[in-house]
């Protein structure tokens, strides 16, 4: 599930995988973690994982451009999903940051490649994100179909989301 935050009052401000990785001082963000924007200020914080806890930080949203390069026209992709999502709220994020890859399996293998291997995660794992400050939340379920990012079938899977106000 790729995962965004930009800071309400100025999307400018988003959540910074590169900034995350820095302040936490290690490639996945843990339960109790707080998620960084690329001005090093926390916007979320990952309060409850049931999952066995693998989230990618590493590996960009897919993407036109990338589907086109594996020999796929028109398919679906998570950035346009980003850009959809914001456009019905009547904004517009600057740039498509690196997402938080909730769930996503991308170990980094011999020799430092990036390998997608089928997430390790079961029906009815959650996450529980925290928002820190007025944020905007956008998450795509990855419609990717060419490598086991969502499972070994390739298929992409239903994700339901809950939204709660706080006080």
């Amino acid at each position: 599930v790729d995962t965004w935050a930009f800071n309400a009052q100025d999307l400018a401000e988003h959540m910074s995988m590169e900034h995350t990785r820095v302040m936490l001082g290690r490639v996945n963000p843990r339960k109790g973690d707080e998620l960084y924007s690329n001005r090093r200020r926390p916007l979320l914080r990952m309060t409850e994982d049931t999952s066995p806890g693998v989230h990618d930080t590493l590996r960009a949203a897919c993407d036109p451009v990338r589907y086109r390069m594996l020999g796929f026209e028109q398919h679906a992709s998570c950035a346009e999903n980003l850009t959809a999502a914001l456009e019905d709220l009547g904004l517009k994020a600057p740039h498509s940051p690196c997402p938080l890859n909730m769930f996503e399996n991308c170990p980094v293998g011999e020799a430092g490649a990036l390998v997608v291997v089928p997430p390790p995660v079961k029906a009815g794992d959650y996450v529980v994100l925290t928002a820190e400050v007025d944020t905007v939340v956008v998450f795509s379920a990855c419609p990717m179909d060419v490598f086991p990012t969502n499972g070994p079938d390739c298929t992409p899977k239903p994700v339901a989301f809950q939204v709660q106000r706080g006080a």
